[in-house]
């Protein structure tokens, strides 16, 4: 039996090692890679394609995609340019690197991208819609207004386009005209948040506020992320008086991006105008911070501090603000009573001696109160004019709309539209686990005793969701796996050459080469039927292909039917392990069998009590079937366990 297992063995070798050189076993690694968003290792892979096989088009298509996510705008573009050099005939990399020219604001060589891409297909809607967006960023509006035309006629039901329509009837000054085209998208499509953006912005421009505030409130409900709607609506409760709702907007805003310029000092505003005057010099203190020359903050602090009794303080801003503007004469008197107050008369009189002398025969003005009029009025944020101090900044140059580019390449790039993501999968790996509970290290007896008994070149861990390899780190992975390689060429002890195989599987799938990795492991089990870390790592990188292939739009039953295999075949060999438990749980999920599921989540529980991520995956299943106040049970032990994200989800679930 050993005999057959050892010759079995060596036929399979030269294949294996040949296969370190298989480019299109790079090329799907490095696919692979991509779809779950290792985009460092994605390049690296493509990297190695192409210095084997430097006249194929794929890997240097496949880099410039990678790049692209990693907002490598130039390197995407010149690796597109070499893929067409090599092969001239792909639509799809015309539209990459017309989508990475308009990121690099190359507008006219985008188009040249669309034109080309046109020609190969004519019907393709995003290539028609991105074209004319980028003549509009190049102000060739009436070129754009005749593609949008082109694009009505042919999509009518494209709601899109009848608001870019809209938007560049606005940059014409034709409001009659884009409420008219407006009115049609919202027609179409009432969900269309760039439409009701739209009509939020005319109605602003308009004053109608009352208007603004409930259309901005439906773009809210439709992107509840998009701060400058907060800001905006803000203003515009301003204006209605209600000030509740407009601390609420800055709040908000303040909360989704804590840099907000326009939210802290606006704010600031209306917290002096509420009378909550500490926690308003707290916004000008965080503005000044951001921007330590703003002068109109600094000044805004000074009257604060000054109207607090911080008069040291206040001294200090207006001697800030009066190095800037030395003729300000109000600011002048004001610093001088904070003097005359402390006791400083020979400054306060040198100051109120300024005044004087350049006011000999003036009456010397009373700055304005703060009042609800004047918080309500606007300057623009460049403007420095002292008798605005207490007026709501806005924007030097409010964009008329926000372009959002038609792309395969929008989002994520294996584009799931998956609102309950659960925790991966457990799997062999080099990294060690991580999470944020401070501590806490998985340990799982199979994984100890392989690591005792093989000696491996690199130490095993068991981990759930492994961060992405840097550089460095993934040339030491193929480092690693070269020597494997040639350890096991050399060896000639069958069960030494199980050990290693096994590593090497590990290397693989640690760069995600599950191809070469599950490979490795039938080799392993070929020669030990009763090695539960072979069937359990070749399980979770067949559910990993799975999913992978499923997003190709290929029949992946067979693979998930194996992967099940082993992970059956794992848990008869080590019925208490909760890891494999809780990996068979996952498939399950995938697959959609959310009861089977449950039934795995539940013995990986009663093996493990402080398995955080069963708890989290069993919640996201009970939610699944319905059973909300179930799975909003686990989800809280979850994040009791240290997996915090599970708090967003429960505050997802808990509204009726």
């Amino acid at each position: 039996m050993l005999t057959r297992a050892l010759l079995f063995l060596m036929a399979l070798l030269p294949l294996r090692a040949s296969a370190q050189f298989n480019v299109d076993r790079l090329i799907m690694s490095g696919r692979s890679a991509l779809y779950y968003e290792d985009y460092v290792l994605a390049i690296q892979h493509f990297n190695r394609a192409i210095a084997s096989k430097p006249y194929r088009y794929e890997p240097w298509f496949y880099r410039g995609v990678a790049k692209f996510y990693l907002d490598d705008f130039a390197g995407a573009e010149d690796d597109c340019t070499e893929a067409l050099n090599l092969n001239p005939y792909v639509t799809g990399i015309y539209e990459l690197r017309g989508l990475c020219r308009i990121r690099e604001s190359k507008y006219q060589e985008a188009i040249e991208d669309y034109d080309r891409a046109l020609k190969d297909e004519p019907s393709a809607q995003n290539f028609w819609f991105n074209r004319a967006l980028c003549r509009i960023e190049l102000k060739d509006y009436e070129r754009a207004q005749l593609e949008l035309d082109t694009i009505i006629q042919k999509w009518g039901k494209y709601a899109r386009a009848y608001t870019v329509k809209a938007g560049v009837c606005l940059m014409q000054a034709d409001t009659t005209a884009a409420a008219t085209w407006l009115d049609k998208a919202l027609k179409i499509d009432p969900y269309d948040w760039e439409s009701w953006l739209t009509r939020a912005s005319i109605s602003l421009s308009r004053s109608n506020w009352k208007e603004a505030d409930e259309q901005l409130g439906q773009v809210i409900h439709l992107k509840p992320q998009m701060v400058s709607c907060y800001v905006n609506r803000a203003l515009a409760r301003l204006n209605t008086n209600n000030l509740r709702g407009a601390m609420a907007d800055y709040d908000t805003a303040i909360d989704l991006d804590p840099d907000n310029f326009l939210a802290h000092y606006n704010r600031g505003l209306l917290r002096v105008q509420v009378g909550d005057d500490n926690r308003a010099i707290e916004d000008f203190n965080y503005v000044v911070s951001m921007e330590p020359k703003n002068i109109m903050a600094i000044y805004n602090r000074a009257l604060l501090l000054h109207k607090t009794g911080d008069l040291r303080g206040a001294i200090r801003d207006y001697t800030r603000v009066l190095e800037e503007f030395p003729n300000f004469w109000t600011g002048l008197y004001r610093r001088a009573d904070c003097y005359r107050r402390l006791g400083m008369t020979n400054q306060a009189e040198n100051d109120e001696f300024k005044v004087f002398k350049a006011q000999m025969d003036k009456h010397i003005g009373i700055q304005p109160r703060w009042s609800r009029n004047q918080v309500s009025q606007t300057r623009k944020k460049s403007e420095i004019d002292f008798d605005k101090y207490n007026h709501v900044v806005v924007e030097d140059e409010e964009p008329v709309m926000e372009h959002e580019y038609e792309s395969v390449y929008r989002g994520k790039v294996q584009n799931r539209k998956v609102d309950l993501d659960q925790m991966p999968m457990y799997v062999l790996s080099f990294m060690p686990y991580a999470n944020v509970v401070k501590g806490y290290q998985v340990f799982d007896a199979e994984v100890e005793a392989f690591n005792q008994k093989s000696k491996p070149l690199q130490r095993v861990y068991l981990t759930c969701n492994p961060a992405s390899l840097s550089e460095q780190q993934t040339k030491k992975v193929f480092a690693l796996t070269d020597s494997l390689t040639t350890l096991i060429l050399d060896s000639r002890d069958v069960q030494v050459t199980k050990y290693l195989l096994l590593q090497r599987a590990v290397a693989y799938s640690v760069v995600q080469n599950y191809g070469d990795a599950i490979d490795d492991l039938t080799t392993c089990i070929g020669i030990d039927s009763t090695l539960v870390l072979a069937y359990w790592q070749r399980g979770v990188c067949e559910a990993a292909m799975n999913e992978f292939n499923s997003s190709q739009g290929t029949d992946s039953k067979i693979k998930g039917a194996s992967a099940l295999y082993d992970l059956n075949r794992a848990i008869a060999l080590e019925t208490d392990n909760a890891y494999i438990y809780y990996d068979r749980g996952n498939l399950h999920y995938m697959q959609g069998d959310y009861a089977e599921a449950i039934d795995d989540y539940s013995k990986a529980i009663a093996a493990n009590h402080n398995m955080a991520e069963a708890y989290y995956n069993r919640g996201l299943a009970y939610i699944h079937t319905n059973e909300r106040k179930k799975g909003i049970a686990d989800l809280s032990k979850s994040g009791e366990l240290g997996l915090y994200g599970a708090y967003s989800m429960i505050k997802k679930f808990s509204k009726p």
